[in-house]
């Protein structure tokens, strides 16, 4: 039997960053050499994700159990795998999608095909006694992503403090990922002093690290981040440049954008989010339009699609159909990419290749619920997305996959600088 052939898998419920059950799967190869993988959970969730399954009991963890999905894997994956080289990926994750049966994964549950396809590759690699992120880079040219840094948090990483769900801060003049790391820790540490100084809480964190303040609304998220940039010594459009997550499928409500002070339609919202790259350096934004708001979504990108990235993340859900028709009807520019939105490694790989071939940019992403898998690290590096959101510099499931790049950076010197729009 070869020494990477898969002889044990084993999975358990274990906890997330919000204290929710997830599945941690172990794979252990013949040789003796073994994998393990623990799969995130999100909370802006759009319906064009693969299923995650619970279990439903209110008994156990308010329903959020996941002990069909370990089940799964003991019972229905792992007699199936058993004997067939780790390494052989493609046939792994293609088998447990023909075992599942559904478009969505939601008889096995996308959460039990992750755990294990991720598995495997930590196992792969252990057993050709490679870090992850050689073994995943295979012929591509490996390289440190920049990192774009959530500072303040929103939406249902906060609580609906305000509507847009993430402002983040991209290190864009940095010339080595430590110093865009060194960066954000100095521009993190400013803002909370100026929250502060402004009456506003500048202590406690959301689900991403991000800070959670009530300010008046949206807009002033962006000034007191502004500040913290020239108190941190950086020059706003210069030196740093910053990003906004809108989620703005959350509040989309028959065909109207609600915020607290108006209702908008989406050209009225695009109108906005134009008069703020015009007043504010404004590189990305995510989630301009709502998931299925396509016409929304070309009018958006239209206007600043040339000058803004433009990520789909609930449009496009890491789904290669979705993201065809995103090529086909011109909408967004960027997508980004979750492991668990569409349930298996070589997908996830497919629809990176997918978007680099249309021309879009990937961005590999975490999720609000994370843990201390650090794999999405390790794929940044491997596939040279170019950019990495894992969350703040707060809380040590987001630094688990900082702190991961950190070491990876002692082996790989490319780093993919910022690169701007049009």
């Amino acid at each position: 039997m070869p020494q990477d052939a898969i002889a044990r898998i084993h999975a358990r419920e274990v906890l997330d960053s919000r204290g929710n059950p997830t599945v941690e799967v172990r794979v252990q190869c013949a040789g003796g050499c073994c994998g393990r993988a623990i799969v995130p959970s999100g909370a802006s969730t759009g319906k064009h994700e693969a299923c995650e399954l619970r279990d439903g009991d209110p008994k156990r963890y308010a329903g959020k159990g996941v002990q069909k999905a370990v089940a799964h894997v003991k019972e229905t994956i792992a007699p199936a795998l058993i004997g067939m080289p780790a390494s052989d990926q493609s046939e792994i994750d293609r088998l447990m999608v023909e075992l599942d049966g559904t478009p969505n994964k939601s008889r096995l549950g996308a959460n039990a095909l992750l755990g294990v396809s991720l598995a495997c590759a930590h196992a792969a690699a252990a057993a050709q006694k490679l870090p992850l992120w050689h073994y995943l880079a295979g012929n591509r040219e490996p390289s440190l992503p920049l990192p774009m840094v959530n500072l303040i948090s929103g939406g249902l990483h906060a609580g609906r403090n305000l509507e847009f769900q993430d402002f983040l801060f991209l290190p864009v003049a940095a010339r080595t990922y430590s110093e865009a790391l060194e960066q954000a820790v100095a521009v993190y540490r400013s803002l909370g002093e100026v929250l502060r100084n402004h009456g506003f809480e500048g202590t406690l964190v959301g689900d991403e690290g991000g800070f959670g303040p009530r300010l008046e609304n949206n807009e002033q998220a962006v000034e007191m981040i502004l500040r913290a940039l020239e108190c941190a010594g950086l020059t706003p459009g210069k030196d740093a440049a910053l990003a906004v997550d809108v989620a703005s499928t959350h509040f989309y409500e028959n065909g109207r954008y609600v915020l607290r002070d108006r209702a908008f339609a989406a050209d009225d919202l695009t109108e906005m989010f134009h008069e703020w790259a015009e007043k504010y350096p404004i590189a990305s934004i995510e989630d301009g339009m709502a998931e299925d708001d396509w016409s929304g979504w070309k009018l958006l990108t239209e206007k600043l699609g040339r000058r803004v990235q433009l990520i789909g993340d609930d449009l496009f859900a890491t789904n290669p159909k979705r993201l065809a028709r995103g090529c086909i009807e011109k909408t967004a520019n960027s997508i980004l990419i979750k492991l668990n939105q569409i349930g298996t490694l070589t997908e996830t790989l497919v629809v990176i290749d997918q978007a680099r071939a249309a021309g879009y940019r990937p961005v590999i992403s975490a999720r609000s619920g994370e843990t201390e898998d650090a794999t999405i690290a390790d794929l940044a590096v491997a596939t040279a997305a170019g950019q990495i959101k894992i969350g703040s510099i707060a809380r040590s499931e987001r630094l688990a996959k900082y702190n991961q790049l950190l070491r990876i950076e002692e082996h790989v010197s490319a780093f993919s600088r910022w690169q701007p729009v049009g």
